[in-house]
């Protein structure tokens, strides 16, 4: 079993990050507040296979470059590339090979994290 089941993304502004990710990943996202805490919430649950998460304003979340990268699983690195740069981030690492493991690129979101991509091609 897979011991990874929850990300949480910092944010500022958590309605220009909600928009930037809906329109990387072509996903639907609700915020929902959770005590002093906004959140929005990526798809997936119980059950389901991968982990989930959710982008989240809350005191003590800071974006930032440093520390953990999450990466997601995308069919088309070059289509979220450009979605990417289109929609305010940029390119941190352009794709490249991890040999057998397919290939990863790396892009700094709206908010000032560095998140990753992985594609098997």
């Amino acid at each position: 079993m897979n011991p990874i089941n929850w990300f949480e993304i910092p944010v500022n502004d958590i309605e220009a990050a909600k928009t930037f990710y809906q329109n990387v990943f072509e996903i639907e996202m609700q915020v929902t507040e959770m005590g002093p805490s906004l959140m929005a919430w990526f798809p997936g649950g119980p059950g389901e296979p991968g982990a989930t998460g959710t982008l989240i304003k809350s005191e003590g979340y800071v974006p930032s470059h440093e520390g953990t990268v999450v990466y997601f699983s995308v069919e088309s690195i070059e289509n979220k590339l450009t979605l990417i740069e289109a929609n305010g981030g940029s390119v941190l690492v352009p794709k490249m090979s991890i040999g057998e493991f397919g290939f990863i690129a790396q892009f700094q979101d709206n908010q000032g994290n560095r998140v990753a991509l992985h594609s098997t091609q």
